[in-house]
């Protein structure tokens, strides 16, 4: 495990020197624009695990993606190894079909401290929720960024991030009412406490996401990657590409149905993974949104 093989995988080349928050948001910038969210190891066959090793060589050699507990678990290596001061915390999602917060912590994310300035830095959310900068962590201040404009709102020692997207165009109305779309502007995302976790803390989780028939990572295949202007996205046989501030204060939302012969090319032209084993896609309805 070296960073200049990491580096290589995500195509940074910037400054190893300096700990501050520009040089942090470029390095957070290319891991998220070449490193996909995906849980596919689950429909192909392979356990998913938490040895940081195994990530290693999943991510930087076999050029794949992962889930929080993978993603951020390396970028928290990476940027410790730059002399960054950082740490972990877990996260409860909110589920909009539920409209409620998880009970279990199911989501890894990385703390940053920068010359006293705490920053949540959450390379493994994917889709519109996934923030393309280090968030500063304070309470009750708009954080606009390409995505939208995020918030941290702290009550009772609980900080709960939020996020306001803009209005939405959709050319293909067939999906126009597809339950991948969140039709709410204003979306809760997660919350978490500043109590810093170990991976251990994950262990648990990590095996019940990928085994439990209600856990949604068994119930939809995943793929997302961010571009330069957006997200692309694979969630079973649907294929999207958002295009943020496609007009004023609109994204623009793509959609288009894979046939099964479609799905391996569109994972490699579009998201660079080649798979070791042959996928089973799946996407039962609900529990998701983009």
């Amino acid at each position: 495990m070296n960073l200049e093989e990491y580096f290589a995988r995500t195509g940074y080349k910037g400054s190893l020197e300096k700990q501050d928050l520009e040089t942090l948001t470029d390095i957070f910038q290319h891991h998220i624009r070449a490193v996909p969210f995906e849980n596919l190891s689950i429909h192909c066959g392979e356990k998913i695990t938490l040895e940081l090793e195994h990530v290693y060589n999943k991510i930087v050699r076999r050029k794949r993606g992962g889930w929080c507990m993978e993603n951020n678990q390396l970028l928290g290596w990476v940027l410790r190894c730059l002399g960054y001061d950082t740490s972990f915390l877990g996260a409860y999602v909110f589920n909009p079909h539920q409209n409620a917060y998880a009970t279990i912590m199911t989501h890894l994310v990385v703390k940053v401290v920068i010359e006293g300035k705490a920053y949540i830095v959450d390379g493994g959310f994917g889709v519109s929720y996934q923030m393309w900068q280090p968030m500063e962590l304070v309470s009750g201040k708009d954080q606009p960024q390409a995505p939208g404009v995020f918030r941290f709102t702290e009550k009772n020692a609980v900080w709960y991030l939020e996020k306001m997207r803009r209005k939405q165009y959709i050319p293909n109305q067939n999906f126009s009412n597809s339950d991948l779309l969140e039709k709410k502007e204003c979306r809760k995302v997660y919350m978490f406490s500043l109590e810093p976790r170990t991976v251990e803390d994950f262990r648990f989780q990590c095996t019940y996401l990928q085994t439990s028939p209600d856990s949604l990572f068994t119930k939809k295949s995943i793929c997302t990657l961010q571009t330069t202007d957006g997200f692309r996205a694979l969630i079973g046989w649907t294929f999207t590409e958002t295009t943020y501030n496609y007009k004023e204060n609109m994204d623009l939302v793509e959609f288009v149905t894979l046939e099964d012969e479609e799905v391996e090319k569109t994972l490699k032209e579009k998201f660079n993974i080649t798979l070791d084993r042959k996928l089973v896609p799946i996407n039962v309805k609900g529990s998701y949104t983009i």
